[in-house]
C-alpha cells in the first residue's frame, strides 16, 4: 500500500501545483507522508519478526 501512496500522493500534489489548488496539493503531501509511515512501520516488524526468528534458531 506504501508505493501506491507514494505514487497517488505525488500525482495529486503535481496537479495541485500545476491548478493552483492548495488543498490537492496539501493532500498529496499527505498521502506520501502515510506511505512513509507505513514503510517505517512494516519495517519495524520485520526487524521484530526477524529477531525472534533469530532468537528461535539458538
Amino acid at each position: 500500500m506504501g508505493a501506491f501512496d507514494e505514487i497517488k500522493g505525488k500525482a495529486k500534489e503535481a496537479a495541485g501545483k500545476v491548478t493552483g489548488n492548495e488543498r490537492l496539493e496539501d493532500e498529496g503531501k499527505a498521502d506520501q507522508v502515510k506511505s512513509d509511515v507505513a514503510d517505517a512501520v512494516k519495517d519495524g516488524a520485520n526487524k521484530v519478526v526477524g529477531s525472534f526468528k533469530d532468537d528461535s534458531d539458538k
